[in-house]
Formats: structure tokens, C-alpha cells, sequence
């Protein structure tokens, strides 16, 4: 005798086709919505890409509709539903480029270029690292058991908020509007990553939970073979792993690096009379930025200082600053 299948896990494939698949009788009104809510996302995304509102950016990460058809692609995937499959790939293709071609058309509306030195929400979406694969990976696997399982359906909005898909989109045309195609294709970097984690996830989950066609099901055309899809969606898990690895490292270097300067630099600076204000890192420069009152001391102790601790002086800059301090309430002779 078979186990008693819980109530919680909706083992009926129909219900899932109907939750991410775009046929029937309500595929001409499903598609609608979707494009409705992709373009609204996109705006809304790109207007709080622009204005830093983070507020604003999390709003539209709810509205946005992007991850229906990428789960429609692992389902399609382990249903060797060839017809879906390729319908799903093209609603994500399409719907990514409209929300780039968004991005960028809101970049024109803009005086300033919107670039992560300006833009903190930019900033946050242009250097992908692993972590953000781990916790895609995370996030992906959640919204994978809310589309088989009903008790926890009510996690989508954190899902939603969670999988960043339609924001990085847009800072994509923000950043390529403002003449930053490196930092667009760090945005775009994020977005597969999200994609490629939510594919891998969704796949194994719907495995596990023993998705499968069955006779009563919508006829899927002709059908493809898994393996293959398999083998290409975790080709792509790898090949988004490899950068992201590469600037985790990178990262890390950096981190130690600007660690030991900062170390030197405040002994140095409380050595000379003046504070140490920061150490920051821009474009592979380190600059220190150090105050305090006149007269400015000079470097040679901590270029010195920075060899002797193993420190390279070479991409390092000194930003000295003066300052004066003025006492109002003493009357004037």
C-alpha cells in the first residue's frame, strides 16, 4: 500500500501548469497581465533606481511578474514540455530586454548619469559575488516549494523581494545610458545569476517532489529530453560561478589590502597629530583620507611605514586635509 500523499503538497501537475504556464483558455489573458506588470515594474524599478529609494525599488520587485516564466522553465524542463519550454524561454528573453530597453529610456529622462559612484542602489547591483549565487540558490529553492507545496504560498511577496530580477534589468539601461557598460554588465551578471539559481533549484525541488505528466494533462507538443536541459541549465549555474568566484576573490584581496592600510595610516596619522577619516577604494586606488591642523606632515613615514608592513605604497593616494577651527564666542580685539 502506497503512503497517504499529504494535503499540503500539490501533486497535481495541473495545478502547477496553471500556476506558471502560459496556455489554455487564459493564455491570451495571462500574457496581458504580465506585460502590464512588467512594464509597470520597470518603470517603478528604474524611477527608484534613480531617486535611491529603496522603498520604491522593493515595490517593484512585488509587482514584477519575471519569475513566473522562469519557474515555467523548470517545470516545462521536468515535464519534457518542448512547447512551454520555448514559450517560457522567450517570455524571459523578451521581458528582459523591454525591461533593459525601460532602464534605459528613463536614463534619458535624467541630467545626471546614474552610475554606482553617484547611486548607492546602482552600486548594490553592479558587483555580483558568490554570495549573492548562495543566496539566490536560497531563495530560489523557496519559491520552487511554494509552487509545490500550498501551505507556504504566503512566502512569495519574500520571494519576490528576496530573487532581485527586474531591478538589476533596468540598472542594466540606466548604466549603458550613462556610458558604464562595465557596470551594465555587472547588473546584467546579477540577473543570471538569479535566473541560473532559480532554474537549478526549481529543477531538483519539482524532482524531488515528483512532478510528472500524467494522462489528464495538456497535451505538450512535442516533447524534449531532459538530460539535455539538465546538462545546459547547470552548464549556466557553472559559468555564472566562474566570475562571481573571480570577483569574491578580488574582493577579498581588496578587503585585506584596505585593512592593512587602514591599520598603518591611523598610526601614522595619530603619530603626525591628525585623524585618520577613511580608506576607500575606487577603481583600484586606495585613497586615504586623513585631517587635521596645520602644518601638513609629510608622507615619507608612511609610504615607510607601509613597506615595512608589507603594504605596496604604489595605488595608493593621500588625501590631506587641512583644517581650522574658528571659536565664534571669542570676541574680535
Amino acid at each position: 500500500m502506497s503512503p497517504e500523499v499529504p494535503d499540503d503538497v500539490r501533486n497535481d501537475v495541473a495545478a502547477m501548469r496553471n500556476a506558471v504556464l502560459f496556455e489554455g483558455a487564459e493564455r491570451r489573458r495571462r500574457l496581458t497581465r504580465f506585460w502590464l506588470l512588467l512594464g509597470l515594474s520597470s518603470v517603478i524599478a528604474a524611477s527608484g533606481v534613480v531617486a535611491n529609494s529603496s522603498a520604491t525599488v522593493i515595490g517593484a520587485m512585488i509587482v514584477a511578474p519575471m519569475m513566473l516564466p522562469i519557474q515555467g522553465i523548470s517545470l516545462s524542463t521536468v515535464l519534457a514540455d518542448g512547447v512551454n519550454l520555448v514559450r517560457s524561454i522567450v517570455l524571459v528573453v523578451l521581458g528582459a530586454l523591454a525591461s533593459i530597453a525601460v532602464g534605459f529610456v528613463v536614463g534619458l529622462l535624467v541630467s545626471e548619469p546614474v552610475v554606482a559612484a553617484t547611486d548607492p542602489e546602482v552600486a548594490s547591483r553592479v558587483s555580483p559575488d558568490l554570495i549573492d549565487l548562495v543566496a539566490a540558490l536560497a531563495t530560489g529553492a523557496v519559491g520552487a516549494v511554494a509552487l509545490v507545496r500550498s501551505d507556504i504560498s504566503d512566502t512569495l511577496p519574500g520571494v519576490a523581494i528576496a530573487i532581485s530580477l527586474v531591478p538589476p534589468l533596468t540598472v542594466v539601461g540606466l548604466t549603458l545610458q550613462s556610458g558604464a557598460p562595465a557596470q551594465a554588465a555587472g547588473a546584467l551578471l546579477l540577473f543570471l545569476t538569479n535566473v541560473a539559481a532559480i532554474l537549478a533549484t526549481g529543477i531538483v525541488i519539482l524532482a524531488v517532489y515528483g512532478a510528472r505528466p500524467s494522462p489528464g494533462d495538456v497535451d505538450t507538443g512535442r516533447p524534449i529530453k531532459r538530460r539535455n536541459a539538465f546538462v545546459v541549465i547547470g552548464a549556466m549555474v557553472v559559468i555564472v560561478a566562474i566570475p562571481l568566484g573571480i570577483a569574491s576573490v578580488r574582493l577579498a584581496v581588496q578587503t585585506a589590502r584596505q585593512s592593512s592600510i587602514r591599520t598603518v595610516a591611523q598610526s601614522w596619522a595619530q603619530s603626525t597629530g591628525w585623524n585618520l577619516v577613511s580608506v576607500t577604494t575606487a577603481n583600484g586606488t586606495y585613497l586615504v583620507r586623513v585631517t587635521g591642523a596645520p602644518p601638513v606632515p609629510a608622507t615619507d613615514t608612511l609610504e615607510a611605514r607601509l613597506e615595512k608592513a608589507g603594504v605596496d605604497p604604489s595605488g595608493i593616494q593621500v588625501d590631506l586635509v587641512p583644517s581650522y577651527t574658528v571659536d565664534l564666542r571669542t570676541p574680535s580685539p
